[in-house]
Order: structure tokens, then C-alpha cells, then sequence
């Protein structure tokens, strides 16, 4: 065994806030010390990294830190090098824009190399719009599937909501959807269109927010209640009735 090799560093997933809260309202102490503490950071968005760096630790020099962009326009070449800084036995983080990193996140794509390379993978606590959600629904905890986005076309997407529906009843599965914040609304009149009355539908906006709205209803009493879901970021949970 050779005592000279480097240990590698480890990969810290870095939770961060869903909304414009102070960040150690929901985020414990240990992301701070985290924050503090390293220099070299797999992020999503520059701007909103930047931004997230300096509201959690804002006497840290931003100009001797190193971000490394990782989103839809990030070429798999480029991500072959994301992690030297591990290899070479440095400590980095991993955070997405908002929320917990490789949830519904491409950050996924980094912590499985990680494993892969044999670098330990070290999770911080921090808020989960998706486990907010199915907290604060009431629905099956013990058993539940995440479907990310409907599709767009029309018809595809109440084939899905009717396909999600079927296996929410037969498997007493609760099935949970996300959709981009401008498409909320229409998303839940397309739920109230197709699911059957007594379906069960959880809508979560703004989870952890001061602005935070949580209801669960059969899907005929949704008829009678209007909330406001115009451009506000939401979580859809749908499973057999009471």
C-alpha cells in the first residue's frame, strides 16, 4: 500500500433556499460552515450562486473562489474536470439555484461520478420542495413516486395525468409532479379537467416561504376554491380518496 497518495476530498451537497428567505431561517448552521470553509463550488447558475454565496457568508472573497457551471448547456467534456479538485484530495460543494442538488436537478449527473471515482458524497440537510410537499399533504409517506413534468402537448399530458391516476388507485401510491412556476396555473386546470371528483389533489406553493399555501382536497370541492397559482412555484400531489 502506498502511504504517499493523496486521500481524496469530499463532494459536500450544499442545500439552499426556495425562496428569497434569509438562508439560515432553513438552513442549518453546518451549510454555513461548509460555505465557509471551501473554495471550489459545482453550481447551476453563476449569478444566483454568487448571490447565494455572499447572503450565507458575505465576508467570504468571492474573487478566490472557483465555480464550475453545471445546466443544460454544460458539455459532458467539460464536466470530465469538474471534479480534479476532489482528486487532487480538495473539498468541494455541489448546489443547484434552489432546493437539494440531484433532486430534480442535473446535479445527479456529478454525484454519480463522484461514486464512480471513489470520492465520498457527504448529503447537508436542508429543504426539499418534494418532501415539504408530501409532509404537509397528508397523503401515503410509505409509498410515493416522483414524476417531474407532465408533457406540454395537450393531449399527451391528460393521457399521463389519466395514466398517473390509474397507478395512484391501484398501487395506493401518492404521485407527485412538479411544473415551471409560469405554467402552475394551467397545469392545475388541466388536474381538475381529468382526474375523477373524488380524487385526492394536494397543491404546495411557495413551500417555506412566508407566502406558503398548502391544501389537500377531493378534486370536486377544488372546484369551488380559486388560488392564486399565477407564476408561483408548485408542488402537485394526487392519490385515491378518503
Amino acid at each position: 500500500m502506498n502511504e504517499n497518495i493523496t486521500p481524496m476530498g469530499v463532494l459536500y451537497l450544499i442545500p439552499t433556499p426556495l425562496g428569497d428567505n434569509s438562508p439560515l431561517e432553513v438552513l442549518p448552521l453546518s451549510v454555513k460552515k461548509v460555505m465557509e470553509e471551501h473554495k471550489h463550488f459545482i453550481i447551476e447558475n453563476e449569478k444566483a450562486a454568487r448571490q447565494f454565496i455572499k447572503r450565507i457568508t458575505p465576508n467570504k472573497n468571492q474573487d478566490k473562489i472557483t465555480l464550475y457551471p453545471l445546466n443544460k448547456y454544460t458539455t459532458s467534456e467539460e464536466m470530465e474536470s469538474y471534479l480534479d479538485p476532489c482528486k487532487s484530495g480538495i473539498s468541494m460543494g455541489l448546489f443547484s439555484d434552489a432546493g437539494c442538488p440531484g433532486i430534480a436537478d442535473p446535479g445527479a449527473v456529478i454525484v454519480s461520478k463522484a461514486h464512480r471515482l471513489g470520492i465520498t458524497v457527504k448529503p447537508l440537510t436542508g429543504p426539499s420542495s418534494l418532501i415539504l410537499a408530501l409532509m404537509a399533504s397528508g397523503m401515503n409517506g410509505q409509498s410515493f413516486a416522483f414524476n417531474g413534468y407532465l408533457p406540454i402537448e395537450q393531449k399527451q399530458r391528460n393521457q399521463s395525468i389519466a395514466k398517473y391516476e390509474k397507478k395512484a388507485f391501484r398501487e395506493n401510491q401518492a404521485q407527485l409532479f412538479i411544473e415551471t412556476p409560469y405554467r402552475s396555473e394551467s397545469l392545475f386546470k388541466d388536474f381538475l379537467k381529468t382526474l375523477d371528483p373524488n380524487t385526492l389533489l394536494f397543491v404546495g406553493c411557495d413551500l417555506s416561504l412566508n407566502s406558503e399555501f398548502t391544501l389537500t382536497l377531493p378534486v370536486k370541492k377544488w372546484k369551488k376554491v380559486k388560488p392564486d397559482l399565477i407564476k408561483r412555484p408548485c408542488v402537485f400531489i394526487i392519490e385515491g380518496s378518503f
